[in-house]
């Protein structure tokens, strides 16, 4: 009984690497990536298409993995990142946790946020853990942070107000504000992507998400 063609393609850092596998014969592409990861994709995919005379129409499925997000985060090459929470908490990426992260070595030291603090904005607002509003979103407030980002020439937002696991309702509403005045550009929620308590893990991950988005 014949398979249906698969195709398999991982994106590095240097070299795109593609497998076509129909029945038992297995096709194979190498390719440079290329700086927008799509055309390094499709060169990809053609080239197996030409050597098995494949039509794309009869392709079943095609997985992908990339190492861009991982390489990025590591050698700091990502989108220039603003990160908005709630007023008060404007340092929390920074400060994390009271434990050290290594005790015994007096010289360690930290790597710097993935956000600098000029670029780590704060808006009125609160909610609490059981996700009532304390205090209503200022929308102004919002409003008002749309040409500092515009100016900054941010390519994409994170988000991280305190208690939005239990109710993003406040962050929902940020995004809206920044999609209407700057659809260019990405917008991070935390509740979306780390919907968990503690705001350190949140920010965070939504910072590394806002990070890598728009690459």
């Amino acid at each position: 009984m014949s398979s249906a063609p698969r195709i398999a393609i991982d994106i590095g850092g240097t070299f795109t690497d593609a497998v076509l596998q129909v029945d038992a014969t297995r096709y194979t592409a190498k390719v440079l990536t290329t700086r927008n990861p799509a055309e390094g994709f499709m060169q990809g995919i053609a080239h197996l298409l030409s050597q098995s005379g494949v039509s794309p129409a009869d392709v079943a499925l095609i997985t992908h993995g990339t190492t861009l997000a991982t390489n990025a985060l590591i050698e700091r090459r990502g989108a220039k990142t603003a990160l908005i929470v709630t007023e008060g908490h404007r340092d929390s990426l920074e400060i994390g946790y009271e434990n050290r992260f290594d005790q015994y070595n007096f010289d360690a030291d930290r790597r710097a946020p993935l956000v600098p603090r000029r670029l780590r904005w704060t808006v009125p607002e609160r909610v609490d853990y059981r996700g009532q509003i304390l205090r209503p979103l200022d929308e102004a407030s919002v409003e008002g942070l749309v040409e500092r980002i515009r100016e900054a020439q941010i390519e994409s937002v994170a988000v991280g107000l305190l208690h939005a696991y239990a109710n993003p309702a406040h962050e929902q509403c940020i995004r809206d504000i920044l999609q209407k005045h700057l659809p260019d550009i990405a917008v991070s929620l935390s509740s979306e992507v780390c919907p968990e308590i503690r705001e350190y893990e949140r920010q965070s991950t939504a910072c590394a998400n806002a990070y890598v988005q728009p690459l």
